[in-house]
């Protein structure tokens, strides 16, 4: 547009033409724009200015200019304005410039348009100069003076009205005007034109009359109706700001220092307010104090309370005390003087009074939050407004029944809030007053009440349509019809409620003094939440609230101070009257008190049962608020839940825990948050937590897990639960039953018990795996332990305290529970137990009632009819628990029967009831002697007493009803338990690795149970399981059991092998208890034969003397084990098997040498471990000092088991029989090797005993260490068993064997084996042979005279006892051979004819095996007469040489083992066999093979000295051989005299044989072989020259020997 710039210069320059047409035009256009008002003005102006302009530079002349002016004037009633303006504009500029032309045009403009703008309007623009060259005025200056007079009387003169016109008539005549009775018709519209006219009448000031009407007001605040009518219809007569002002003046008025501003005022003001008479903002500004002064306030309060807090926390010395206490009364004295009136507060409280809730909270929000309601006028005005608000809906919902409450009358004021009819009226103004109120709701309890009341209603109704879901922590309702709406309301206004809760009633709370029923009331509401919302209020509470206002600053300073007071004083005896303040102070304060005093506890745990006793005056909302402490004392991430050293649990977490345990179990605080804690914990790993668990359980159900029980505890716990209850436990338990349902109530509702097992039992292994990564290792055991026990005794509690249906309905069938919750098996059957018993019980029930049988038979019939419905399933299931080759030894049947048994149902405990029922019947007389007790009180004690033995009673007849079913029940299964498709051997296995080993390290009452099952099987004559096998698995190597277990499964393994060790000592005791429990069953039949035939005669049974040799053995093996745990220096060997030989201490040691070998080494511990390890030194301590104790129960080793020296011509007998009678099976002559080797008990035997029992012990002692052994040969060993008697022989030649390597081998790689065991066992054996054979050639020692006379009483018995038995033995084995195929027979006879060859080896070493400690017997001077008769090798050097020999002989005796096994296979299986064995036997000898060389050499030295014995030998060896080939019962009759010699010289032959062997291994396979197929004449032959040079080689060994003891002498 044209005007927004400069006018063009074309249209000046053509102005006629043009110029003037174009200009009007624009102005035309201009003035007809209407749509933007303010811009076409500003245009107008533009080119109006530019036109004068053009005038002014001389462009333009003035006379075109005014006559084109004089057009426009017509277009806008206002251009003269606009003109005018532009005039004042260049008057302006003009004046500042120097050129005096410009000056000039304008003036004449000016002149020229006089006629346009009128004179007043240019008067009032221009400069008086301008004024005056226009001629408009005469002088400039008389102007300006008289505009000043002007204005000076316009606005700074005061009218006197009062001193010249004003009447007081006027005035008076107003005040009786407003101060008549207003109560009849009279109006304020009346009233009102009264005053117009006394104003007019009396010429009062209007003003004057305005303030007089406020006064009068003030002075009659009940006519509101009234006068407040009447100022509104005034104040059209005045300016809208007079009232403010007039109202103002007023407070300013009292602003004086000791001016106190009057009520009415404020009321007046705030009631003007509300009818929106005056702004708020007009009024504000005249009140004080100033904002800035109410901010310092607030920040002085913060200070001063932190202060207080600072000071409250120093120690004070007691002199400084004094000078602080009077320092503070000086301080309180200033401050008493009175604060400066607060007129904002003032009024603020005037309009809460009157209802005006919005210009309320107007000024609220203009100061610091709660600044306002902290002055108590204030609150309680608020509270009463909340009071009023509140009313209908309080009235309709929220009133407790049979209570009548003071109805509050509403305001009389229509402009007050609207009343809540409705929940959700209570969110739109309500709630919003309560968070200005804040904590200063505690100046007013009664409206406290009422709101917590209508929460509580509130969630009433919000249960009704909708449910908590406290997994979503979100309030979620049920889709009913409900609008979605609705929903939201609701969601709104709870979380609205928990806001109100949070910010209000919890900081009011604190601030009321020890209101215990407002507690119970907020608890009224709290219980409704989910624990969740409550925790996170209180957790609000504690750490937030009490830091945001002042005064809760104070507060918890003092509840802290007043704490500390407390529980300096708090002891056991004052518990009463310090429990009563911690009441008090709990009410208001509990987060801030139970934080004070669990931070206590957790330094002095001595603090517990005074504080547990002193919390019972609680209310339930602080017993909820400790429970949150507690679980916040333990979740406290800055604590370290390990002590320093790394191996223990904190104490303050240990004490928390038992805290823990007390108080929930003394008081009925809610677990849910606990349980969920230990859970979370589990989830993330950590299994710290469970001690928390482990103690509630234990406090609330009574049930302990500890290591410490007595056997007689035990013993009780095998009972049923009255039992358990009475004799079980360390502490009685009273009481729990309350406690124990609330805690199972906790586990139900918040679905938690099967998953806090299935995470403890997977913890288990996430302890070890997972968690103990970087711990140490003592701390992981104990963590594994702790999370194990928590487990067992969890399922524990579980398993007595819910119902058969809750029970069924949560634990998962035993598949599930293992292969898809990956429990481990043995607890997920521990957790599945209980369920088949109920069930079992249940399904008994239904049964018994379906038919009414009374008979015993019937009743045993259904309990095994519910055993086989409950059962069957489990026992499918069980087949996916473990591979399908598992089950071709045992049944799945017999693993579910083992798993899901307990001791309860194999044995009633008598002696436990019996001592009970006693127990009672002491306590029965005591009450009846105590004359002190009142009578009915007596009375009462002895009715207990009757009825807990009538329960015990009643019990124990249950009980053993119960045993006899199941026992029956087992009967009738045991022939389909042990399938044993592979061997014997393996079936043990399979029993001892998937059922004893780990339920026997599962608690301590299933160890008890797995040593009773064992016995179990035994005596029911079970098919396939041979006890002898299981015993002797049990205690050959006990060392890796031991090394792997944690403190308490070590605790436990001690048990069993306590129990286990119990039966075998009291067979061992008594020749008549053996034959009765052992003398025909199966258990001990030493020929295990792979088909299931467990018959035969009774030479196949283990007898009595043997029995007792291979209980030796086991003591040896165990001292060995022992010895060798203690000798590692390892912290967990040496603590577990001292754990153990604690726990087996009643049964073993027996044997005097074996328990000094064990003192000896348990002193050396003592000594070495005082300073290092003060626990092991501490547990060695312990057990050196029962150990001492049962010293004089011990006995030599002669009494334990015989040892006479005429044994060995039985031995030898049966050696020379063996390879010699054709008829004669192998596994005799096998057995009796191996037995020799077995145990020098075992030799000791069989002078008294026939060769087939003989047999027996060998193949059992000898085969079950095989399998154990870590020789890596138990595979070909338990293939070898599994065969035929031959086999199972000639593993026990390779156990021999194995045994004779040992020496050789590096001590370090057997020492854990078996072998490595048995390695004293050699020497010292060795050594006792020697002692035997110098004996049986010198017939003069005392010992051998002695004997020589026993044996002649009773030759002739002994000689017929042999024959008989010797013959019957080979008739059997000669049945079986036949039965079985004839590569068998082949195999066997070769076996035969090289143990003959070994046999002299075997015997030289079992020999030495047969006793562990070297026989102190044998006197000086019968070791002089064999020095003597071995002329020979009497010289020193010489018994080096023995030694190297002896262990080349086992060297090669383990090569010739290899070959000897091979034929026993078939032709595959025989390469693997061999592969294997030769390559492990390699390996071994190895290193022996450079000591072989040196031996060879030797050998050939010692060849020359034995061949000079040769010819008495051999000859008698014709003989003998000339006897078994004969028949086999003249060998067996032979005299005792010779076969020692014949020993000899078999050992003599052995030792060639052995050297000669190293060379030709390959040769004796072929020799084999060819003697398996060849008939049974080429086998004879061979046999009599293997024969010869066993005696060869016997003669050399014994010799050997007999230097090797001679020289160990001398050493």
């Amino acid at each position: 547009m044209a005007a927004a710039g400069a006018l063009p210069a074309e249209w000046i320059k053509n102005w006629e033409k043009s110029g003037k047409s174009e200009f009007l035009q624009l102005c035309r256009t201009l003035s007809e724009n209407k749509s933007h008002e303010n811009v076409t003005f500003r245009d107008i102006q533009q080119a109006l200015y530019e036109l004068a302009n053009h005038v002014v530079k001389g462009n333009l002349k003035h006379d075109q200019a005014s006559n084109v002016l004089s057009d426009v004037i017509e277009f806008r009633d206002d251009m003269s304005s606009i003109l005018a303006d532009v005039f004042c504009v260049l008057d302006i500029e003009t004046s500042c410039l120097e050129e005096k032309s410009k000056r000039d045009h304008f003036t004449q403009l000016v002149l020229a348009c006089l006629y346009l703008v009128s004179d007043t309007v240019l008067k009032e623009r221009l400069d008086p100069e301008t004024l005056e060259s226009l001629g408009l005025i005469k002088q400039s200056q008389q102007f300006n003076q008289k505009s000043v007079k002007i204005k000076t009387k316009l606005f700074y003169k005061q009218q006197k009205f009062n001193l010249l016109r004003e009447e007081n008539e006027g005035y008076a005549k107003l005040i009786a005007e407003l101060g008549q009775d207003l109560s009849g018709n009279i109006t304020s519209d009346l009233i009102l034109e009264n005053i117009k006219s006394l104003i007019g009448c009396f010429n009062l000031d209007p003003n004057r009359v305005l303030d007089i009407i406020l006064e009068v007001y003030e002075c009659r605040p009940e006519y509101d109706d009234f006068f407040v009518p009447l100022i509104e219809s005034y104040m059209y007569m005045c300016e809208p700001q007079t009232l403010c002002h007039i109202l103002g003046f007023k407070f300013k008025f009292y602003q004086e220092p000791n001016g106190e501003t009057p009520s009415s005022l404020y009321r007046v003001a705030a009631v003007l307010l509300q009818h929106n008479l005056i702004d708020l903002e007009d009024l504000y500004v005249h009140l004080l104090p100033v904002d800035n002064a109410i901010l310092e306030e607030h920040k002085r309060e913060i200070v001063e309370a932190k202060q207080i807090v600072r000071k409250l926390t120093m120690v004070v010395l007691s002199s400084e005390k004094t000078e602080e206490k009077e320092k503070e009364k000086d301080k309180e004295e200033e401050k008493t003087e009175k604060p400066p009136d607060n007129q904002k507060l003032g009024l603020l409280e005037a309009l809460l009074k009157v209802g005006d809730w919005q210009h309320a909270q107007s000024i609220m929000d203009q100061m610091p939050p709660f600044y306002a309601t902290s002055h108590k006028p204030i609150a309680i005005a608020l509270c009463q407004l909340v009071h009023v608000t509140i009313e209908p809906l309080y009235r309709r919902v929220g009133v407790p029944k049979g209570a009548k409450g003071s109805p509050i009358s509403n305001l009389q004021n229509k402009r007050a809030p609207k009343q809540a009819e409705s929940f959700e009226d209570l969110r739109k103004e309500v709630f919003n007053m309560l968070c200005y109120l804040g904590p200063h709701l505690s100046h007013d309890p009664i409206l406290f009440a009422k709101v917590v009341r209508l929460g509580k209603a509130f969630m009433k109704e919000v249960g009704t349509s909708k449910k908590l879901n406290s997994e979503d922590r979100m309030v979620k309702f049920q889709s009913d019809g409900n609008k979605q709406e609705d929903k939201e309301k609701m969601e709104i206004l709870f979380s609205c409620l928990l806001n109100i809760t949070d910010q209000v009633l919890l900081p009011s709370l604190t601030l009321m003094d020890c209101n215990a029923c407002m507690s119970e009331e907020l608890w009224g509401m709290f219980k409704t939440f989910p624990y969740q919302y409550r925790y996170r209020l209180y957790g609000q509470w504690k750490n937030e609230t009490y830091n945001s206002h002042p005064l809760l600053v104070k507060v918890k300073a003092q509840t802290i101070d007043r704490a500390k007071y407390i529980m300096k004083r708090l002891t056991k005896e004052n518990v009463k009257p310090s429990g009563r303040q911690i009441g008090k102070l709990s009410h208001s304060n509990p987060t801030i008190l139970f934080d004070y005093i669990l931070s206590q506890i957790q330094k002095y745990d001595n603090l517990i049962t005074p504080v547990v006793d002193s919390l019972k005056y609680l209310t339930s909302l602080n017993y909820d608020v400790l429970a949150y402490c507690i679980i916040e004392a333990l979740a406290n991430p800055e604590k370290e839940r390990m002590k320093h050293d790394d191996t223990t649990i904190s104490s303050w977490l240990q004490s928390l825990a038992s805290f823990c345990g007390a108080v929930f179990r003394k008081y009925p605080i809610e677990l849910a948050g606990l349980l969920q804690y230990v859970a979370n914990q589990l989830k993330a790993g950590k299994s710290f937590d469970l001690l928390i668990l482990k103690e509630v359980v234990q406090k609330m159900a009574g049930i302990e897990i500890t290591e410490e029980m007595t056997m007689e505890q035990l013993e009780a716990m095998t009972g049923g639960e009255q039992l358990k209850a009475e004799g079980g436990y360390f502490g009685q338990i009273r009481n729990t039953k309350k406690s124990s349902q609330r805690l199972k109530d906790a586990l139900l509702d918040h679905d938690l018990a099967l998953p806090l097992c299935l995470l403890m039992a997977q913890q288990r292994n996430g302890v070890i795996f997972q968690e103990g990564g970087e711990k140490h290792l003592k701390l992981v055991g104990k963590l594994y332990d702790q999370c194990h026990d928590t487990l067992v005794q969890f399922g524990g509690f579980l398993a007595s305290n819910l119902s058969t249906e809750d029970y069924i309905k949560r634990v998962p069938s035993i598949d599930v529970l293992c292969n898809e919750f990956h429990t481990p098996h043995d607890a997920a059957f521990f957790l599945s137990r209980p369920m088949y018993a109920h069930h079992i019980s249940s399904k008994y029930d239904e049964l018994k009632k379906a038919e009414k049988g009374n008979k015993q038979q019937h009743k045993v019939h259904k309990y095994i009819t519910s055993c086989e419905l409950v059962m069957a399933p489990v026992h499918d299931a069980v087949i996916s628990l473990h591979l399908p080759k598992v089950w071709d030894d045992i049944s799945p049947q017999f693993y579910a029967t083992f798993w899901s048994l307990t001791m309860y149902d194999l044995a009633v405990p008598h002696n436990s009831y019996d001592r009970e029922v006693n127990k009672l019947k002491v306590q029965m007389k005591a009450i009846d002697d105590n004359q002190e007790m009142p009578p009915n009180k007596k009375k009462k004690e002895k009715e207990r007493c009757t009825a807990l033995q009538d329960k015990l009673l009643e019990e124990e007849k249950k009980q053993l009803e119960h045993v006899q079913r199941v026992l029956q029940r087992l009967k009738l299964e045991k022939d389909n338990w042990l399938l044993a498709k592979s061997t014997k051997n393996e079936t043990i296995t399979k029993f001892l690795q998937l059922c004893i080993f780990p339920r026997c390290i599962f608690s301590a009452i299933d160890a008890v149970y797995c040593a009773h099952f064992v016995e179990l099987v035994h005596q029911q004559k079970t098919p396939n399981f041979s006890t002898l096998l299981c015993y002797d698995r049990v205690f050959s190597d006990i060392i890796y059991t031991v090394a792997s277990c944690t403190e308490n499964e070590a605790s436990r393994y001690g048990r069993f092998l306590c129990c286990m060790l119990e039966t075998v000592t009291r067979w061992h005791s008594d020749r008549n208890i053996y034959e009765k429990e052992c003398g025909n069953y199966p258990g001990f039949l030493t020929i295990l034969r792979a088909t299931g035939f467990d018959g035969g005669n009774k030479a196949d049974q283990l007898d009595y003397e043997n029995f007792r040799h291979v209980v030796h053995k086991w003591h040896y093996k165990l001292t060995k084990a022992s010895v060798h745990c203690l000798e590692t220096g390892e912290y967990t060997h040496i603590r577990n098997i001292l754990i153990v030989l604690t726990k087996i201490l009643p049964w073993y040691p027996k044997v005097l040498n074996l328990g000094q070998a064990l003192e000896r080494r348990v002193h050396k511990i003592c000594q070495e471990e005082k300073e290092k390890r003060p626990d092991l030194y501490a547990l060695a301590m312990g057990y050196s000092g029962q150990l001492k104790s049962r010293k004089p129960y011990m006995v030599p080793e002669n009494e334990f088991h015989h040892k006479d020296p005429p044994a060995r011509n039985a031995v030898a007998a049966t050696v020379q029989n063996g390879p010699g009678g054709a008829g004669l099976p192998a596994s005799l002559t096998i057995n009796a090797a191996k037995l020799e080797e077995s145990t020098a008990e075992e030799t000791d035997k069989l002078k008294e005993k026939t060769q087939g029992a003989v047999k027996v012990i060998n193949k059992a002692a000898n085969a079950t260490p095989k399998v154990t052994t870590s020789n890596g040969n138990s595979a070909s060993n338990s293939k070898i068993i599994k065969e035929k008697d031959e086999k199972e022989k000639s593993g026990k030649e390779k156990d021999k064997e194995k045994k004779e390597k040992t020496p050789a081998a590096i001590p370090e790689a057997k020492a854990l084996g078996k072998d490595g065991k048995d390695k004293p066992k050699e020497e010292r054996a060795n050594k006792d042979d020697k002692t035997r054979e110098i004996k049986e050639k010198t017939p003069k020692s005392d010992k051998e005279k002695e004997k020589a006379k026993k044996e002649e009483k009773t030759p002739k018995e002994e000689k017929s006892k042999t024959v008989v038995t010797n013959a019957e033995s080979k008739f059997a084995a000669e049945k079986e051979r036949e039965k079985e195929p004839s590569r068998e027979k082949d195999v066997a006879k070769d076996m035969k004819s090289k143990e003959n060859i070994k046999g002299g080896e075997k015997l030289s070493v079992a020999g030495s095996l047969k006793s562990p400690v070297p026989r102190s017997e044998t006197s000086e001077s019968e070791r002089e007469q064999k020095r003597r008769k071995v002329d020979t090798h009497s010289s020193p050097s010489h018994s080096s040489t023995v030694k190297d020999s002896l262990s080349e002989l086992k060297d090669s005796s383990a090569k010739h083992y290899i070959n000897h096994t091979a034929p026993a296979l078939s032709k595959s299986k025989e390469r693997e066999v061999e592969k294997k064995d030769l390559d492990k036997s390699r390996e071994r000898s190895r290193e022996r093979e450079k000591k072989d060389e040196k031996d060879r050499k030797e050998r050939k030295r010692d060849h020359s000295n034995s061949d000079r014995e040769v010819p008495q030998d051999s000859t008698k060896r014709r003989k003998e051989e000339n006897g078994t080939t004969g028949s086999s019962k003249h060998s067996k009759s032979e005299s005792p005299s010779d076969s020692p010699r014949s020993n000899e010289k078999e050992k003599e032959k052995n030792k060639s044989k052995s050297s000669g062997k190293e060379k030709g291994d390959s040769v004796k396979t072929e020799k084999m072989e060819k003697s398996s197929s060849g008939s049974k004449k080429e086998s004879r032959h061979d046999k009599e020259k293997t024969e010869k040079k066993e005696k060869r080689d016997s003669a050399g060994g014994k010799e050997e020997k007999k230097h090797h003891k001679s020289s160990d002498k001398h050493r």
